[in-house]
């Protein structure tokens, strides 16, 4: 899109990304900096916010298990009323929109207001996660298939999960709001019929000074999440590619890749 696209009364959703600004597109670090107003959520970076004009206003909407301090009908509402004031509106998302976002509720309501709304794709945090793991999600031979599921369910309720279409040795999972459901998780799939000692890795505050990342097994998956993850957001991933690799490992991949071309 041309320089021009952020008129007045448009609204734009825009990936923060896992937390680190450095890892915000220039776009969106555009529209940060251009915008009359951003409404963020709970898990934006300080970083992130950092970049917001110190004219700006910022307003906090974010969302967190248990802890919501607007609900989507009226977060809505806020960004069709800024948008319809003739405001040019960001809506900061942690990680990318168009992934367990809620972003298709958002453009349908300013659509149906008459308010333009466009998307800027963020890096979601599987991915993020991976690259400070320093392992692929996908891997020639072992993985040929991602999944990104929500372990997010209404509290006191069970997760409504088809856990024999996931429980393949050739799939990847990156669970995400798993921490609360990590047990549910671990029996689910073993009761699949996936290996209790499928690798697994665990991951808390992506790409912040804080990250912390644990190698664990799916049997083991519960304990290790009680007792590494705490109250932090955790992201899981499952799979045998996410197994650590070491450095005799990552030279056998390497002269294989360059065998295979």
């Amino acid at each position: 899109m041309q320089p021009d696209d952020f008129a007045p009364g448009t609204v734009w959703l825009v990936g923060a990304g896992p937390g680190d600004p450095d890892l915000l597109t220039m776009k969106a670090v555009r529209l940060i900096q251009r915008a009359d107003i951003v409404f963020y959520d709970a898990l934006v970076g300080d970083g992130v916010l950092a970049l917001v004009p110190p004219l700006t206003e910022a307003v906090g909407v974010g969302k967190r298990s248990g802890r919501h301090s607007k609900d989507q009908r009226t977060i809505d509402a806020m960004l069709v009323e800024a948008a319809a004031a003739g405001k040019r509106v960001v809506r900061l998302k942690g990680g990318d929109p168009s992934l367990f976002g809620r972003s298709a509720e958002e453009m349908a309501a300013l659509r149906a207001a008459g308010i333009p709304v466009h998307i800027c794709p963020g890096i979601t945090a599987a991915i993020a996660a991976a690259a400070s793991a320093r392992i692929s999600l996908s891997l020639r031979d072992v993985a040929r298939d991602v999944r990104f599921v929500t372990a997010h369910s209404r509290r006191g309720a069970a997760l409504d999960i088809d856990w024999a279409a996931l429980a393949s040795p050739g799939t990847t999972l990156a669970f995400y709001m798993g921490r609360d459901a990590a047990f549910e998780i671990a029996r689910g799939l073993i009761g699949a019929g996936l290996s209790p000692a499928t690798p697994v890795q665990i991951a808390c505050n992506i790409s912040l000074p804080d990250e912390k990342i644990l190698a664990t097994r799916l049997d083991l998956l519960g304990l290790a999440t009680r007792a590494f993850a705490a109250d932090a957001p955790a992201l899981i991933l499952i799979g045998e590619a996410v197994a650590p690799v070491t450095g005799t490992e990552a030279h056998a991949m390497v002269q294989t890749s360059a065998l295979h071309g």
